[in-house]
């Protein structure tokens, strides 16, 4: 659908025929005299398609949109000439008011607004008479000068201060992933992500040279599935299995296969996971016959990371890693997630790829030093 339809006049191609002919002139003026010129469909002009335009003169659908927009609402001078700016572009800020701007980056942004932006910390700072006039641009050197992003967010999960519950599982976790390789007793990381299927509503525009890939907001929803997770850090290797369901019954044929399929010759395998709600011996009795049950119990040592100390599964990485890579589109069944999953799980596999742990217990009772109680 068209939004806007220009239909020059004789007098108007004639002076949009000057200006790309001969003069001097900004890049704005001649772009926009030549949006113009082939958007015309008056009877003295030979339309050219919006992809065309772009094509040649390497813009967006959007950039022609505006400058159509800016042509219907306020005729051809105010299209061809710059509009003029509003704001006053002073050239550096003081002490104090550099000051006062760090203080307000760290501040809660105004009601109505969920983080702070360069413009709005740019107005609020004239608002409140912190400076006559200050420039978004200035705004933007503060910042970067004193390392601020307020336009960032970065999660991050930890308990409340003083908390020896926490360190005390965080130090048991960190031990374990000191341990050296061995084969008789791996080291094994677990976690489990769900994924929702859904089905392009539309087909997708491919990409091409000067076109990225288009892919139609709507979607319809097919449902969630389950993806677990099971990464053996010092050897390079992960298993995954794909189910329709998150329950006890699942959990516990995957761990499992674990012990059965991918590490029989194991004499302990121990397994580290977070502290979830099916994530404990009692599913084994759930699923299996007692004999069973207690058979595949004694052979996993059970390490769990603490509450809010997600981050400290390895397996977590391999989530993010398969979600970014693999999972990051549309699926719409169930098939198509193992088929994808099974080609990506080989492949890494094959790259011998491993998780470099950094974080150690000394470094904790460093950067985490606020959590031990007796300090």
């Amino acid at each position: 659908m068209v939004k806007y339809t220009v239909h020059l006049t004789k007098g108007e191609r004639e002076e949009l025929q000057h200006i790309i002919s001969k003069g001097s002139h900004s890049s704005q003026t001649f772009r926009a005299a030549y949006v113009l010129l082939n958007c015309d469909e008056g009877k003295y002009a030979e339309k050219v398609t919006n992809e065309q335009i772009c094509t040649v003169l390497k813009i967006g659908m959007r950039t022609i949109d505006r400058i159509k927009a800016r042509f219907i609402d306020g005729g051809l001078e105010a299209t061809l000439e710059r509009r003029p700016t509003s704001r006053i572009y002073d050239v550096k800020a003081d002490g104090d008011v550099e000051a006062r701007l760090i203080t307000l980056c760290c501040s809660e942004p105004p009601r109505g607004y969920a983080k702070w932006s360069l413009r709005l910390l740019a107005d609020k700072m004239v608002e409140l008479k912190y400076a006559e006039s200050i420039s978004y641009e200035t705004v933007r050197r503060g910042v970067k000068k004193n390392e601020l992003k307020p336009w960032k967010v970065k999660g991050w999960v930890i308990p409340d201060a003083r908390s020896g519950e926490f360190v005390a599982n965080m130090e048991k976790v960190l031990d374990v992933y000191k341990r050296p390789y061995n084969l008789s007793n791996p080291v094994i990381c677990m976690d489990e992500s769900p994924k929702q299927l859904i089905r392009e509503a539309r087909s997708s525009i491919p990409m091409k040279p000067g076109r990225d890939l288009r892919v139609d907001y709507e979607y319809i929803r097919h449902g969630v599935c389950n993806d677990f997770m099971a990464s053996e850090p010092l050897k390079g290797k992960r298993f995954t299995a794909v189910t329709e369901l998150k329950t006890r019954r699942e959990w516990a044929l995957f761990i499992k296969r674990i012990s059965d399929e991918w590490y029989p010759k194991a004499k302990k395998i121990t397994l580290v996971m977070d502290n979830y709600g099916t994530h404990s011996a009692g599913s084994f009795y759930e699923v299996f016959s007692p004999a069973e049950a207690k058979r595949i119990w004694d052979r996993f040592e059970f390490i769990y990371t603490p509450k809010h100390g997600s981050w400290l599964n390895m397996a977590e990485i391999e989530l993010n890693v398969i979600n970014r890579q693999c999972l990051s589109r549309h699926i719409d069944t169930i098939g198509k997630v193992k088929s994808a999953i099974a080609a990506w799980q080989k492949d890494r596999n094959n790259k011998n790829q491993q998780i470099n742990w950094q974080f150690t217990t000394s470094q904790a009772r460093i950067k985490l030093k606020k959590l031990y109680t007796s300090t």
